[in-house]
């Protein structure tokens, strides 16, 4: 009995049943060995930036761009912050990433934090992954040709790239 229940259906994809749980504490370390490793795509949804959390991923981010990785940043327009500092904070990252050639898109109402390396790897959960400083979070990686895909659809980023 106990066989049957733990056995997978076998109309599921066997990709389907894998993840990874990570805290605020312990995202960044595989986040940024996944970024090293990336090849063609990354798209990171996080509705807040802030300078010095970017100044942490810079580093990878230029690499990838030496390699010629399309990157994409959909965040909420700094406008739209309800704070002076974290306005120009936030205009001041984004201008970072755009003279580094990274397409940077403003969504109203934005409230979503993901990322998708080359639509293999997804990172989904609560963690705004730009601005993360002192809250409690969690991220789930999920290594999944057709999650990443199914998520890149459902939020419709190919209309941004």
């Amino acid at each position: 009995m106990l066989t049957q229940l733990l056995r997978r259906p076998t109309n599921a994809a066997p990709d389907l049943l894998t993840s990874k749980l990570y805290d605020e504490k312990t995202f960044y370390s595989p986040f940024l060995k996944d970024l090293s490793n990336c090849q063609s795509e990354l798209i990171i949804e996080s509705p807040f930036i802030t300078y010095r959390r970017l100044n942490e991923l810079l580093p990878t981010l230029k690499k990838l761009k030496e390699r010629s990785v399309r990157i994409a940043i959909v965040t909420k327009d700094p406008r739209d912050h309800d704070k002076d500092y974290l306005r120009a904070d936030a205009t001041e990252a984004l201008a970072t990433l755009q003279r580094l050639g990274i397409h940077v898109i403003y969504t109203d109402g934005h409230h979503r934090k993901l990322a998708i390396l080359d639509r293999r790897v997804l990172y989904e959960g609560s963690l705004n992954i730009l601005s993360q400083h002192n809250s409690r979070e969690i991220m789930r990686r999920i290594e999944s040709v057709q999650l990443a895909w199914q998520m890149a659809r459902f939020v419709g980023v190919d209309r941004f790239l």
